[in-house]
């Protein structure tokens, strides 16, 4: 089926698209706009990440589970926000590992784009959920997609940094290869587990050692 995807996203998972399970998820989400009911992020923004990460562009993959469900908050890409929004808790707490790591302080600027121009894929594995009802569509097909971008990743790739924070994004690493990327592990930045060992994880500077000792230009975090 023909699907709105940055071409080379297109051209890469194009086997996805016609599998019976994404044409299946398709049909739900279409059943869901005919009930009316609301979901986030809007249609033009639910292939954002990869809009704005090309498949050559990636560099740091960041994973995250499901997109925001309230209101003017989900666009597409895992953490981030529009303009004008102000940074939910998990995104204050990343801005605070990222300012005692590297010093950057990227203030109320919750939007997140600038990184994904630069090559920082920011993935959920749920490219879609339903208004106020976290997880709602977490199992109508998107993990088998997002899986597939993964191992694609994965195997075609060189030298990339997989970010993946929290035991739900860790379940992910037996698909990823550590002998030619980086994968760093850390608690979720959530306010209810980052003293699990989010704090002092230096993931953004771990993050920039790599690329640079790979001969790749590093990521800069300020927004």
């Amino acid at each position: 089926m023909d699907v709105q995807i940055e071409d080379s996203w297109k051209k890469a998972l194009r086997n996805e698209f016609s599998s019976p399970y994404f044409l299946e998820l398709v049909q739900y989400l279409k059943l869901q706009k005919q009930l009316q009911k609301t979901i986030y992020p809007a249609g033009n923004q639910m292939f954002k990440a990869f809009e704005l990460t090309p498949f050559n562009s990636v560099k740091v993959v960041i994973l995250g589970q499901d997109p925001y469900h309230n209101p003017g908050q989900a666009h597409g890409l895992s953490f981030s926000v529009p303009d004008g929004v102000a940074p939910p808790p998990s995104l204050v707490n990343i801005y605070k590992e990222l300012k005692a790591d590297l010093g950057i302080d990227n203030g109320q600027k919750g939007n997140l784009t600038p990184w994904a121009q630069q090559g920082v894929l920011l993935l959920n594995t749920a490219l879609t959920v339903e208004a106020n009802a976290p997880m709602s569509h977490s199992k109508i097909g998107w993990h088998t997609f997002t899986d597939a971008v993964l191992s694609l990743i994965s195997n075609q790739c060189q030298h990339v940094v997989f970010i993946l924070w929290g035991k739900f994004a860790q379940s992910k690493l037996p698909m990823l290869d550590a002998s030619k990327h980086l994968l760093l592990t850390a608690a979720h930045p959530s306010p209810l587990s980052a003293h699990n060992g989010f704090w002092n994880c230096k993931h953004f500077s771990k993050t920039n050692s790599y690329l640079q000792d790979n001969q790749i230009e590093p990521i800069n975090w300020k927004l």
